[in-house]
């Protein structure tokens, strides 16, 4: 492909896009990932660059071996190098098919058709024979430690950049709520594991964000989270109350864990706690990005303090 127009898209958070037409008049979406920002960021770019190849592998399999055409996958190289490619020791890029639709937003409810909808959707994707590619999905946020260290480290000044000091005051406004919060989070995590729950293909981020309504019903874009774990990853973010997962029950069989979706809507929540804290500590300037974490910041910790979560 030899783009013939590249238009910078302001969306997401994060990563990097852009809009590509290729010298046939093709449309096509470009993104460039920010290793350090990625879920895997605790262990290294490395970590972070293996775990989206294995993501982007297993949206390929889902889409050309099982046939889920709601899958929106990247292309593969034609070098045959995959369908990531690292641009640096930082930042790696993904081409995609441009799909025409509505796109939804983060935070929009969905009505009751609509979230039957995504039900079927996911009650599909969980029923398919997981692609060899497929990572875990941990159940522990891998940037815990770095919570609790920073709350053991929340006296002395932190000097990461302009949001270090006002990250750490607000920290230690609410360390008794994130003490209790974790607390709750590991007796959910203990339970949940103890009952054995199938793991399964979820998608990590089904929220009305990352799907866009096209001619043929929804399709998921955002691959980059996938992984094997309990159905209740992806049903923690279309509801915390079983009554309003029927759909999913009457697809499947099998009715949605309560503890299961406590405890993912919860670790939605730590896991941006652990990211934004992370980059408050490390050295960072007053950005767009930064500005919009800052807001994710705050806000997230008011929702564990009323006793909710982020999800």
């Amino acid at each position: 492909m030899s783009p013939s127009r590249v238009t910078y898209a302001p969306v997401g958070f994060g990563d990097y896009h852009w809009t590509v037409t290729d010298e046939d008049g093709r449309p096509w979406f470009a993104t460039v990932s920010d290793l350090e920002h990625k879920e895997h960021c605790g262990q290294g770019a490395q970590a972070a660059l293996k775990g989206l190849r294995q993501a982007m592998d297993t949206a390929l399999a889902l889409r050309d071996r099982d046939g889920l055409r709601f899958v929106v996958a990247p292309v593969a190289a034609t070098d045959g190098g995959g369908p990531v490619l690292p641009l640096d020791a930082r930042y790696a890029l993904t081409v995609f098919p441009h799909v025409p639709g509505r796109t939804g937003e983060f935070g929009q409810r969905l009505t009751e058709a609509e979230r039957d909808r995504l039900l079927a959707l996911l009650a599909e994707l969980h029923g398919r024979t997981p692609p060899e590619t497929t990572p875990p999905a941990d159940m522990e946020p891998p940037g815990l430690p770095g919570v609790r260290a920073a709350l053991a480290e929340s006296e002395g000044p932190w000097s990461g950049g302009p949001f270090a000091e006002p990250a750490r005051l607000l920290l230690r406004e609410h360390e008794a709520t994130l003490h209790a919060r974790l607390a709750e989070f590991e007796a959910l995590v203990a339970r949940v594991k103890g009952r054995g729950a199938p793991l399964v293909v979820t998608h990590g981020e089904p929220h009305p964000g990352n799907l866009i309504l096209g001619e043929e019903g929804y399709l998921l874009v955002d691959w980059d989270t996938v992984g094997l774990a309990p159905a209740e990853r992806d049903l923690s973010l279309i509801s915390d109350d079983p009554a309003d997962l029927a759909r999913y029950a009457e697809l499947t069989g099998r009715t949605p864990d309560p503890d299961a979706l406590a405890l993912y809507r919860l670790r939605w929540s730590l896991l941006d706690v652990a990211e934004f804290v992370e980059w408050f500590r490390a050295e960072h300037q007053r950005t767009q990005d930064t500005e919009s974490a800052w807001k994710g910041f705050t806000d997230t910790l008011g929702q564990l303090a009323a006793g909710g979560s982020a999800a």
